[in-house]
């Protein structure tokens, strides 16, 4: 990232603003949104409560936070570079999330 002098720092880890992420993701559908996700407190970044859009994530960020009627949970592997198509969101993360484990009884 850039200095007070605008030249890259040697050495920083690359950094993207939470709601960029999140829409990059392909979480919601605009960067307003999850912003308002974001303000609104239900946002964690490694299990810290976060109301900033503006917040830096990096790689190995764990991050938290309603989608429709259930609480996600993934871990950045990337920042991307745009927001693609959903082959190329999925590649952003590693879902956390146990998967519904199939009923023995079935």
């Amino acid at each position: 990232m850039a200095g007070p002098s605008g030249k890259p720092v040697p050495g920083a880890a690359p950094k993207l603003r939470l709601d960029k992420w999140l829409w990059q993701a392909r979480f919601f559908k605009s960067r307003g949104l999850a912003a308002e996700v974001i303000e609104a407190g239900s946002v964690r970044v490694n299990g810290t409560r976060t109301s900033r859009p503006g917040r830096d994530v990096t790689e190995g960020d764990t991050l938290t936070f309603p989608q429709g009627g259930r609480i996600r949970v993934v871990r950045i592997l990337a920042l991307g570079l745009r927001r693609g198509p959903a082959t190329e969101a999925q590649a952003l993360y590693l879902d956390l999330e146990p998967s519904a484990a199939p009923d023995p009884l079935e």
